[in-house]
Protein backbone atom coordinates (compact mmCIF):
# COMPACT_ATOMS: atom_id res chain seq x y z
CA UNK A 1 0.00 0.00 0.00
CA UNK A 2 1.35 3.43 -0.93
CA UNK A 3 2.06 6.14 1.63
CA UNK A 4 -0.93 8.16 0.41
CA UNK A 5 -3.25 5.14 0.66
CA UNK A 6 -2.01 4.45 4.20
CA UNK A 7 -2.58 8.08 5.21
CA UNK A 8 -6.09 8.07 3.76
CA UNK A 9 -6.91 4.80 5.55
CA UNK A 10 -5.72 6.18 8.90
CA UNK A 11 -7.87 9.27 8.50
CA UNK A 12 -7.63 12.93 9.38
CA UNK A 13 -8.64 12.55 13.05
CA UNK A 14 -5.93 10.00 13.86
CA UNK A 15 -3.30 11.93 11.93
CA UNK A 16 -4.31 15.27 13.41
CA UNK A 17 -3.99 13.95 16.96
CA UNK A 18 -0.88 11.86 16.42
CA UNK A 19 1.34 14.47 14.79
CA UNK A 20 2.05 17.84 16.48
CA UNK A 21 3.03 19.46 13.19
CA UNK A 22 -0.29 18.70 11.52
CA UNK A 23 -2.17 21.82 10.41
CA UNK A 24 -5.93 21.35 10.79
CA UNK A 25 -8.32 23.44 8.70
CA UNK A 26 -10.91 25.35 10.71
CA UNK A 27 -14.51 24.80 9.54
CA UNK A 28 -13.26 22.71 6.60
CA UNK A 29 -15.01 22.13 3.27
CA UNK A 30 -17.19 19.02 3.41
CA UNK A 31 -17.17 15.92 1.18
CA UNK A 32 -19.95 15.52 -1.36
CA UNK A 33 -20.52 12.01 0.06
CA UNK A 34 -19.65 10.80 3.59
CA UNK A 35 -17.40 7.99 2.38
CA UNK A 36 -15.15 10.26 0.32
CA UNK A 37 -11.53 10.40 1.47
CA UNK A 38 -8.27 11.44 -0.14
CA UNK A 39 -4.56 11.89 0.47
CA UNK A 40 -2.06 13.42 -1.93
CA UNK A 41 0.24 16.30 -2.82
CA UNK A 42 -1.27 19.77 -2.85
CA UNK A 43 -1.42 21.72 -6.10
CA UNK A 44 -2.78 25.07 -4.87
CA UNK A 45 -4.56 27.45 -7.24
CA UNK A 46 -6.68 30.57 -7.10
CA UNK A 47 -9.63 31.49 -9.31
CA UNK A 48 -11.41 34.79 -9.48
CA UNK A 49 -14.99 34.10 -8.31
CA UNK A 50 -17.13 33.56 -11.38
CA UNK A 51 -14.25 32.33 -13.56
CA UNK A 52 -12.71 28.85 -13.80
CA UNK A 53 -9.90 29.17 -16.35
CA UNK A 54 -7.29 28.58 -13.64
CA UNK A 55 -8.96 25.25 -12.85
CA UNK A 56 -8.59 24.14 -16.46
CA UNK A 57 -4.92 25.18 -16.32
CA UNK A 58 -4.36 23.31 -13.07
CA UNK A 59 -5.92 20.09 -14.36
CA UNK A 60 -3.62 20.22 -17.39
CA UNK A 61 -0.55 20.86 -15.21
CA UNK A 62 -1.30 18.37 -12.42
CA UNK A 63 0.62 15.13 -11.89
CA UNK A 64 -0.95 11.83 -10.81
CA UNK A 65 -1.56 11.90 -7.06
CA UNK A 66 -2.00 15.67 -6.87
CA UNK A 67 -4.88 17.25 -4.94
CA UNK A 68 -6.27 20.45 -6.43
CA UNK A 69 -6.63 22.97 -3.59
CA UNK A 70 -8.76 25.81 -4.92
CA UNK A 71 -9.00 29.22 -3.27
CA UNK A 72 -12.26 30.57 -4.67
CA UNK A 73 -12.50 33.46 -2.23
CA UNK A 74 -15.19 31.64 -0.26
CA UNK A 75 -17.70 32.43 -3.00
CA UNK A 76 -20.60 29.97 -3.39
CA UNK A 77 -22.59 31.87 -6.00
CA UNK A 78 -21.17 29.92 -8.95
CA UNK A 79 -20.03 26.34 -9.53
CA UNK A 80 -16.63 26.37 -11.26
CA UNK A 81 -16.18 22.57 -11.07
CA UNK A 82 -18.54 19.88 -12.34
CA UNK A 83 -18.85 16.50 -14.02
CA UNK A 84 -16.62 17.20 -17.02
CA UNK A 85 -13.78 18.52 -14.88
CA UNK A 86 -14.20 15.64 -12.44
CA UNK A 87 -13.83 13.14 -15.26
CA UNK A 88 -10.82 15.03 -16.61
CA UNK A 89 -9.22 14.85 -13.15
CA UNK A 90 -9.95 11.16 -12.82
CA UNK A 91 -8.45 10.34 -16.20
CA UNK A 92 -5.26 12.24 -15.28
CA UNK A 93 -4.89 10.45 -11.95
CA UNK A 94 -5.66 13.55 -9.85
CA UNK A 95 -6.53 12.51 -6.29
CA UNK A 96 -9.38 15.00 -5.79
CA UNK A 97 -10.43 18.58 -5.16
CA UNK A 98 -10.63 20.72 -2.02
CA UNK A 99 -12.21 24.15 -2.39
CA UNK A 100 -13.66 26.92 -0.24
CA UNK A 101 -16.18 27.52 -3.03
CA UNK A 102 -19.06 25.54 -4.52
CA UNK A 103 -19.29 22.83 -7.19
CA UNK A 104 -22.06 21.58 -9.45
CA UNK A 105 -23.16 18.17 -10.84
CA UNK A 106 -22.79 16.65 -7.37
CA UNK A 107 -24.66 13.44 -8.18
CA UNK A 108 -22.51 12.78 -11.22
CA UNK A 109 -19.28 13.52 -9.31
CA UNK A 110 -20.30 11.11 -6.57
CA UNK A 111 -21.07 8.52 -9.23
CA UNK A 112 -17.60 8.95 -10.72
CA UNK A 113 -16.05 8.43 -7.28
CA UNK A 114 -13.69 11.41 -7.39
CA UNK A 115 -13.28 12.81 -3.84
CA UNK A 116 -14.49 16.43 -3.81
CA UNK A 117 -14.64 18.66 -0.72
CA UNK A 118 -16.52 21.94 -1.07
CA UNK A 119 -18.42 24.62 0.86
CA UNK A 120 -21.61 24.20 -1.10
CA UNK A 121 -23.39 23.58 -4.41
CA UNK A 122 -24.17 26.11 -7.13
CA UNK A 123 -25.76 25.64 -10.52
CA UNK A 124 -24.68 28.93 -12.07
CA UNK A 125 -21.73 28.55 -14.47
CA UNK A 126 -18.58 30.63 -14.96
CA UNK A 127 -16.56 32.52 -17.52
CA UNK A 128 -13.11 31.41 -18.71
CA UNK A 129 -11.08 34.58 -19.11
CA UNK A 130 -9.01 35.12 -15.95
CA UNK A 131 -5.82 33.06 -15.73
CA UNK A 132 -5.77 33.16 -11.94
CA UNK A 133 -2.78 31.55 -10.21
CA UNK A 134 -1.61 27.95 -10.32
CA UNK A 135 1.14 26.61 -8.07
CA UNK A 136 1.28 29.47 -5.53
CA UNK A 137 0.41 29.03 -1.84
CA UNK A 138 -3.21 29.61 -0.78
CA UNK A 139 -4.97 29.93 2.57
CA UNK A 140 -8.08 27.86 3.32
CA UNK A 141 -9.68 27.55 6.73
CA UNK A 142 -7.02 29.80 8.22
CA UNK A 143 -4.30 27.38 7.09
CA UNK A 144 -1.62 28.09 4.53
CA UNK A 145 -1.27 25.32 1.95
CA UNK A 146 1.89 25.26 -0.12
CA UNK A 147 2.71 23.33 -3.29
CA UNK A 148 3.76 19.81 -2.39
CA UNK A 149 2.21 19.82 1.09
CA UNK A 150 0.42 16.60 1.94
CA UNK A 151 -3.38 16.83 2.20
CA UNK A 152 -5.46 14.23 4.05
CA UNK A 153 -9.22 14.79 3.92
CA UNK A 154 -12.29 12.80 4.94
CA UNK A 155 -15.64 13.29 6.65
CA UNK A 156 -13.93 14.22 9.94
CA UNK A 157 -11.83 17.09 8.57
CA UNK A 158 -8.80 18.15 6.55
CA UNK A 159 -5.19 17.96 7.71
CA UNK A 160 -2.11 19.47 6.03
CA UNK A 161 1.46 18.21 6.51
CA UNK A 162 4.78 19.50 5.22
CA UNK A 163 6.05 16.91 2.75
CA UNK A 164 9.27 16.43 4.75
CA UNK A 165 7.24 15.32 7.80
CA UNK A 166 4.96 12.86 6.01
CA UNK A 167 6.94 9.72 6.84
CA UNK A 168 7.28 10.52 10.54
CA UNK A 169 3.65 11.60 10.76
CA UNK A 170 2.55 8.35 9.13
CA UNK A 171 4.56 6.30 11.64
CA UNK A 172 3.09 8.25 14.57
CA UNK A 173 -0.45 7.84 13.23
CA UNK A 174 0.01 4.11 12.69
CA UNK A 175 1.29 3.76 16.27
CA UNK A 176 -1.77 5.61 17.55
CA UNK A 177 -4.08 3.44 15.45
CA UNK A 178 -2.43 0.30 16.87
CA UNK A 179 -2.91 1.61 20.42
CA UNK A 180 -6.57 2.37 19.72
CA UNK A 181 -7.06 -1.13 18.30
CA UNK A 182 -5.82 -2.49 21.63
CA UNK A 183 -8.30 -0.31 23.51
CA UNK A 184 -11.14 -1.53 21.30
CA UNK A 185 -10.15 -5.15 21.96
CA UNK A 186 -10.22 -4.53 25.72
CA UNK A 187 -13.62 -2.84 25.47
CA UNK A 188 -14.99 -5.85 23.61
CA UNK A 189 -13.55 -8.07 26.35
CA UNK A 190 -15.66 -6.25 28.94
CA UNK A 191 -13.46 -3.52 30.42
CA UNK A 192 -14.70 0.05 30.79
CA UNK A 193 -12.99 3.15 29.46
CA UNK A 194 -12.42 4.19 33.09
CA UNK A 195 -10.47 0.99 33.68
CA UNK A 196 -8.53 1.09 30.43
CA UNK A 197 -7.47 4.72 30.84
CA UNK A 198 -6.75 4.50 34.56
CA UNK A 199 -9.44 7.01 35.47
CA UNK A 200 -11.11 5.09 38.31
CA UNK A 201 -8.97 6.72 41.01
CA UNK A 202 -9.80 10.18 39.65
CA UNK A 203 -13.51 9.30 39.79
CA UNK A 204 -13.18 8.31 43.47
CA UNK A 205 -11.31 11.55 44.28
CA UNK A 206 -14.04 13.70 42.82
Amino acid sequence: MSMFARLAALGSATLGEAWPGARILADPPRPLAPEMALAGRALPLSCRPGDNLALHRAIAAAEPGDVLVLDYGGDCGTGPFGEIMALACQLRGIAGLVTDGAVRDSRQIVGLGLPVFARGLAIRGTTKTDTGRVGAAVTLGGTEIRPGDIIVADADGIVVLPAAEAGAALAAAEARAEKEAGIIARLRAGETTLQIMGLEQQEHRT
